[in-house]
């Protein structure tokens, strides 16, 4: 198993909603990999946690990573969490990453959960995205 290519990985994808013009008319620059100090927009995406497992075969190291990215939007409902939820999904789904080491096989969505949070002020898509990587140094 290879865990070198996560960085590249989280890297590429985190460029790829910064660089959606759907997603950026929805919620600006509001992408986080790490919530910022202070009071946070109305609506965000925040990159979340990771799983690896080994992918490698004979020809080299790899792995599929399962990562999850969170939609918080203090709107009513649920359809502005989901409006952006899908252009987070159309970012990532089939792109063809360039990845700064490694290369991307696929990237595909896997699930999603909807809940209400803090006492049903805020709402969240948490979406979890599975990719194929291979280390091919």
């Amino acid at each position: 198993m290879s865990y070198a290519v996560s960085a590249a990985l989280q890297t590429a994808v985190y460029g790829a909603l910064n660089a959606s013009s759907a997603l950026n008319a929805l919620i600006g620059n509001a992408v986080y990999d790490a919530e910022p100090a202070g009071k946070l927009p109305a609506s965000y995406v925040s990159l979340g946690g990771e799983r690896a497992r080994d992918r490698s075969d004979k020809s080299g190291a790899g792995a599929v990573h399962e990562f999850d990215i969170a939609v918080v939007t203090e709107a009513e409902g649920f359809l502005t969490a989901k409006q952006i939820a899908a252009a987070v999904s159309d970012a990532l789904v089939g792109a063809d990453l360039n990845l700064s080491r490694g290369r991307l096989v696929f990237l595909n969505f896997a699930r999603a959960r909807a809940a209400r949070a803090e006492k049903g002020r805020i709402r969240r898509i948490d979406l979890t995205f599975r990719a194929r990587v291979q280390d091919d140094q």
